[in-house]
């Protein structure tokens, strides 16, 4: 085992990274080829061992994607005795195939990417889009324009009305016993 690795995290799990290493992992949107730089929750130097999350942002874990595959065909049945009920479903997983190129620590904090701060401010606003034309307001016999809340009031719904109950009436049901005396008489 190399005397340097990283613990990264990608969907949710967490992977040992060494260099030169292979790790296959949840299906990551990038194609294959792309350099990924993957988040360390912890790093083991020669000496030292980083913890603390300031630090870790030094801590650079480089990979390639390899390929795409697909994980073993999982088969899940239910079932339930006497009951009738079976169910059969299956699924395969999408998996990354992952090539760890760098695992070190960096001497300070990487810059943040000024890309995205420039790329909204380079572009104009763009006004929203909207597809359906919009309904004139109808009009009332002063020739006003009826506002949306009176609208909205008009058509909310009602409290619903109270349920009246009524109540049966008790019957005396005749029991076995009495059935008995008077077919007996």
């Amino acid at each position: 085992m190399a005397d340097t690795y990283a613990i990264i995290e990608s969907g949710g799990k967490q992977y040992r990274a060494e260099k030169g290493s292979t790790l296959v992992v949840d299906r990551l949107p990038e194609d294959e080829g792309a350099k990924v730089n993957l988040r360390a929750v912890m790093f083991r130097g020669d000496k030292d061992v980083v913890l603390d999350g300031g630090e870790l942002e030094k801590v650079k874990v480089e990979a390639v994607i390899a390929g795409h595959e697909r994980g073993p065909k999982l088969r899940v049945l239910k079932y339930k005795p006497k009951k009738g009920y079976r169910r059969r479903a299956g699924h395969r997983s999408e998996l990354t195939r992952l090539e760890v190129i760098d695992v070190k620590m960096l001497t300070r904090k990487p810059a943040a990417k000024p890309e995205a701060k420039s790329s909204t401010a380079s572009k104009p606003a763009a006004k929203p889009k909207t597809t359906a034309a919009k309904k004139p307001a109808s009009t009332t016999k002063s020739g006003t324009a009826k506002s949306t809340s009176t609208r909205k009031a008009r058509t909310a719904r009602k409290p619903a009305a109270k349920k009246t109950t009524t109540r049966k009436s008790t019957t005396t049901r005749k029991t076995s016993s009495s059935r008995t005396k008077k077919e007996g008489s």
